[in-house]
């Protein structure tokens, strides 16, 4: 357990960070799943728009530091391959 002032808030500091940081994956994960949903009915105007929003969560997650920038950008071309070939 901590023993010094500094070292107690650091705890608190982080475990606030932590919740936040849950909360943003957690929606990001949301949004990727509606799209896979969207993606597997074969909807391709659902499929659109779902990409639209989960691109711009994924993107904003990767700013925050939740993912890296690059990782959010391989997820986000493969999600967009994927709903182009709806399209076809």
């Amino acid at each position: 357990m901590a023993n010094t002032k500094s070292a107690k808030k650091a705890i608190r500091v982080m475990a606030r960070k932590t919740a936040v940081n849950k909360t943003r994956r957690s929606r990001v994960r949301t949004f990727l799943r509606q799209l896979e949903e969207a993606i597997v009915a074969g909807n391709y105007k659902t499929a659109t728009e779902a990409l639209r929003t989960a691109q711009a969560e994924l993107m904003r997650a990767a700013q925050k530091g939740i993912y890296h920038k690059k990782t959010a950008s391989r997820k986000i071309s493969r999600l967009s391959k994927r709903v182009k070939a709806l399209a076809a």
